[in-house]
């Protein structure tokens, strides 16, 4: 069996969660794909795991810790963007977070009329495909696997 850098490992980890962060704000910015609620809500675990990857790098301390809490963050990860990918599949309703409809009863004329102009994206609506993937389905298989390394290299800690 090959021993695993653990370094290299939060080095990779850090890159790929940098890396999707810029491209879904690539996306978002310059291609013009307005995101839905859930779509940002995604964004949370690679922002943190950039945190306590930066964190671990910075100091160098707690790192058997660090890899089981990005395996719980990406655990986490996998199962919102399965929820999202069930919605877009119409596996499941759509949820208050995707709610596009807010109570309007007291509310004035003129915020109502501000809120009528705001564009709302369904949680339903896949408006970007990567080779004919949805990115809620990319994501899902990338923390599934981010997941699953980091649990790994939890549980055999001492052995590496």
């Amino acid at each position: 069996m090959f021993k695993i850098n653990k370094k290299i490992t939060l080095n990779i980890i850090l890159f790929l969660s940098i890396f999707t962060l810029l491209v879904a704000f690539f996306i978002q910015y310059i291609l013009g794909h307005k995101p839905c609620n859930l779509c940002i809500i995604e964004r949370i675990p690679y922002i943190l795991a950039i945190v306590l990857i930066s964190f671990n790098l910075m100091f160098n301390i707690y790192q058997k810790i660090i890899f089981f809490l990005l395996g719980v963050i990406f655990i986490a990860a996998a199962a919102i963007s399965f929820y999202h990918f069930g919605i877009e599949q119409g596996f499941f309703d759509e949820s208050l977070v995707c709610d596009l409809n807010p109570n309007f009863e007291d509310i004035s004329r003129e915020e109502l009329l501000k809120s009528l102009k705001l564009e709302t994206i369904s949680c339903k609506d896949v408006t970007f495909k990567v080779l004919g993937l949805s990115l809620a389905t990319i994501n899902t298989i990338l923390s599934l696997i981010l997941s699953a390394i980091n649990i790994k290299i939890f549980l055999n800690y001492e052995k590496n």
